[in-house]
């Protein structure tokens, strides 16, 4: 089952094409599963190779995320780049902020903040570089 909401889809952290278990000797008496590589990429180029368990070619993912950018990244590279077009793709924290909150904005809640520190006796009136 694929959860699209998770990085760590299809394999457990740590298993390479061709190892055992980690946790078995190598004397493991069961018959390892083959597995295989499959390549995406991301519209900007990188490319994830996550392992899966050999599958018909109808059942491996058509998308997968990006593990360098997060973006979704795609067998041919190409259905990639037609969603980046329409996605604005992965935002930091800080983007989120200052698309909410203006420059001034960020000015009156930082000279609050220092303020009630003042107040508290936590930080010293006058800091190096204030007016």
């Amino acid at each position: 089952m694929v959860n699209t909401a998770s990085g760590f889809r299809g394999t457990r952290v740590g298993v390479t094409e061709g190892t055992g278990l980690k946790n078995q000797s190598d004397d493991f008496p069961g018959d390892r599963l083959p597995r295989m590589r499959v390549s995406y990429w991301c519209a900007k180029g990188h490319e994830t190779r996550p392992v899966f368990i050999k599958l018909p070619e109808d059942q491996v993912p058509l998308v997968w995320d990006c593990r360098r950018c997060g973006a979704t990244a795609s067998r041919d590279g190409q259905e990639a780049a037609l969603d980046e077009a329409v996605e604005e793709g992965f935002k930091s924290h800080l983007e989120y902020v200052k698309e909410r909150r203006s420059d001034q904005d960020a000015e009156d809640v930082l000279a609050g903040a220092l303020e009630r520190l003042r107040a508290r006796g936590v930080l010293a009136d006058q800091l190096p570089g204030d007016p």
